[in-house]
């Protein structure tokens, strides 16, 4: 059994063209029983996708294609080339579903620059209940091995399994000419280190659209996000085969014959992967009461204050008004609400 563990959705903006739907209704068509969202930076897409897999009795897999910096995510290097890798992130469960929410709000809120950076600082503060995968020819791995830097293509993979509760090398074939070379070469490097170091092997497509036919409008979709045409020869972003699509088990199987069980490991990170999110009820933070008194005496006793610094002449019609709307307040169950 095959399971996508890189896929883009519409929510990797301007990039992904898979609309949700079609994800889950291409991945029921062709036989597969879970599915990963892996969009670009952030988590945007998240309750969309958990509640479609979940109506189709799929097992959705929370995941994100993290930007990582070179150095630290606090860093602003005048050179936009080389700015960030990629590293694909995977919630095993919950305690790894927070963890990618707070790697996802860190990098917005800490690491931005141009897109939304963690570190490796960041990394190894949150990596529980995550499963790492190496990523594609954006990631640091990827890099280092496309330049024989294989010790150093050693190290960060034992850094990745010590950070992570789980860490695979993630291999990927494409048609494109222009990496398909370079991409062979790290396949070699990634499979002597999976020899070296026992981490396994995972096949993933980097899915950016539903179906092949699909390619050509996704040709366009990029050509919106980088301000070109389609038919303009310095284009800073083209994808140039039609294989980003969600295949079958039997077309992934077919292209890497020599490496199945980079295919079928996929089903293992699937099988590792359980998260449950209980969708569809409102979560509110409980609010700091003093001890001894109730949550609406203290809500009371901070309007009064308000009241009383804000109008301190008001009439005892004002006062009458601040009482009622208490009290509505309390009749419709909403003190934690405005206390909050």
């Amino acid at each position: 059994m095959f399971t996508h563990l890189h896929l883009h959705t519409e929510y990797s903006l301007l990039d992904g063209l898979s609309r949700i739907p079609d994800v889950m209704e291409r991945v029921a068509a062709i036989g597969q029983r879970s599915v990963a969202m892996t969009d670009h930076g952030a988590l945007y897409g998240t309750i969309d996708f958990y509640k479609e897999a979940r109506a189709r009795d799929l097992k959705p897999i929370i995941g994100i294609e993290a930007y990582v910096a070179p150095d630290s995510r606090f860093k602003r290097s005048e050179a936009r080339a080389n700015n960030y890798f990629h590293l694909t992130l995977l919630a095993k469960d919950l305690d790894g579903y927070r963890n990618l929410i707070q790697l996802s709000t860190k990098s917005h809120l800490e690491g931005f620059y141009y897109k939304p950076r963690m570190d490796k600082e960041l990394l190894a503060a949150h990596g529980k209940g995550l499963i790492a995968l190496s990523g594609c020819p954006s990631g640091e791995m990827h890099r280092l091995l496309a330049q024989d830097q294989h010790d150093e293509a050693k190290e960060l993979a034992g850094f990745f399994s010590d950070v992570f509760d789980g860490f695979y090398l993630e291999a990927m074939r494409h048609d494109e000419p222009e990496i398909n070379a370079e991409c062979e070469k790290v396949l070699g490097g990634l499979v002597q280190l999976s020899r070296e170091t026992s981490i396994p092997l995972v096949a993933t497509n980097d899915s950016h659209y539903t179906m092949r036919e699909d390619s050509s409008i996704h040709d366009v979709l990029l050509c919106i996000g980088t301000n070109s045409t389609v038919d303009d020869p310095k284009r800073q972003l083209k994808m140039h085969d039609d294989s980003y699509y969600v295949k079958s088990e039997d077309e992934m199987l077919e292209l890497f014959r020599d490496l199945p069980e980079a295919v079928t490991n996929t089903q293992l990170v699937a099988e590792q992967c359980d998260l449950e999110l209980e969708v569809g009820r409102t979560y509110l933070p409980d609010p700091e009461i003093p001890p001894g008194v109730t949550a609406h005496e203290h809500l009371t006793a901070l309007s009064r204050e308000g009241l009383n610094r804000k109008y301190p002449f008001a009439s005892d019609d004002v006062r009458a008004r601040l009482q009622y709307e208490l009290d509505v307040v309390e009749k419709t169950g909403f003190t934690n609400y405005f206390l909050v």
